[in-house]
């Protein structure tokens, strides 16, 4: 266990490059991409628990026995998600039969620019930052299939109707193919069986790091952000009357072929199931695709990029790659043009 030094961690965001939508069905596969913009974190022991997020103004003290089951403490509503994360550490903790101690905690990058969401996941990257700080505090190591464990459990613990791959891309801070579990099932485990019984369980999911060969694939990875936020959940439930058998099977091909493309380095493979994905979506809801991702997308046309929405839509972001520089820079101009920011750009 650490003495009183503070000790600093750190989660990344997320963008989704296929898959959404169809992810939320259970077996259902997305490839998923690591965005490397942060949220720090600060933590060290104290005589009680204290917790800040820059996300809201205020801070919020606790004491120490705040998450004793025998006690009825009410959580504040904002810090509710990071105070559940923290009892469910708590648990995991005494199963390593180790000492409770408050703590302060500091979490610092809301993901947001002039109170704006960018939509790259903060509330899964919050969760993922909220166990890796406390984890480290007591200097437990453990792999990443039990962090991604660990913070699904927290999140279906609070009914959260997500798919957990942004969880599954933050705990592996990498591009990743995720194939989803049956939550439902897991949900009724949580209800009815002790967290070491339910992180033991086979969940029946799949989460494995990609790579691209880079000496034969030469490409910019690039975020546009719209500045207009979407309202995941809201979207999401209205989408998902539209999602058919036919569109499951579509998209699973794509993310297929999508993951042995970006294994073999494949440009043409890779431009078309990106398009093809995008199609998809379009044709899925026209809620998805705003009128700013259309033109997101649309700046692509007779460049040597690939574009799409990404997550949710409705707003938020859309990615592109592009494999060629001088394309890359008209795309960036013309997002310009239409008000889109170039969120963030990687070199593959």
């Amino acid at each position: 266990m650490s003495k009183n030094k503070i000790i600093t961690n750190q989660t990344c965001g997320k963008l989704y490059i296929a898959g959404e939508y169809s992810i939320l069905t259970a077996g259902q596969s997305a490839i998923i991409k690591n965005i490397n913009i942060f949220m720090t974190s600060k933590i060290n022991f104290a005589d009680k628990y204290t917790i800040f997020s820059d996300m809201f103004d205020y801070a919020i003290t606790l004491e120490k026995t705040a998450f004793d089951k025998k006690t009825s403490q009410i959580f504040d509503k904002n810090y509710s998600l990071i105070c559940e994360a923290i009892s469910v550490m708590n648990e995991y903790l005494k199963l390593q039969n180790l000492e409770i101690k408050p703590f302060n905690l500091e979490i610092n990058g809301k993901m947001e620019i002039d109170d704006i969401k960018l939509g790259i996941g903060s509330s899964g990257s919050v969760v993922v930052l909220t166990i890796k700080s406390i984890l480290s505090l007591y200097n437990l190591e453990i792999s990443k299939e039990i962090l991604f464990k660990l913070s699904s459990y927290v999140l279906l613990k609070r009914g959260d109707n997500g798919s957990m791959g942004d969880i599954a891309c933050i705990s592996y801070g990498n591009l990743i193919f995720y194939k989803s579990f049956d939550r439902k099932k897991i949900c009724e485990l949580i209800k009815n069986e002790t967290l070491e019984s339910v992180l033991k369980i086979n969940w029946n999911y799949e989460i494995s790091e990609l790579h691209f060969n880079k000496n034969n694939l030469n490409c910019n990875f690039l975020v546009g952000w719209t500045k207009e936020p979407a309202i995941s959940s809201n979207l999401i439930n209205i989408v998902k009357s539209s999602i058919d058998e036919n569109f499951l099977k579509n998209v699973e091909h794509i993310v297929q072929d999508l993951r042995i493309a970006i294994k073999n380095s494949d440009k043409p493979m890779i431009k078309k199931c990106i398009n093809e994905n995008g199609k998809l979506l379009k044709n899925l809801n026209e809620s998805i695709y705003s009128q700013k991702l259309r033109k997101l997308v649309n700046s692509a046309k007779k460049l040597d990029i690939c574009a799409k929405s990404s997550g949710a839509g409705g707003g938020d972001c859309g990615i592109a790659l592009s494999f060629d520089g001088n394309d890359t820079k008209i795309i960036i101009d013309r997002w310009e043009q239409y008000g889109i920011e170039l969120l963030y750009v990687e070199k593959f």
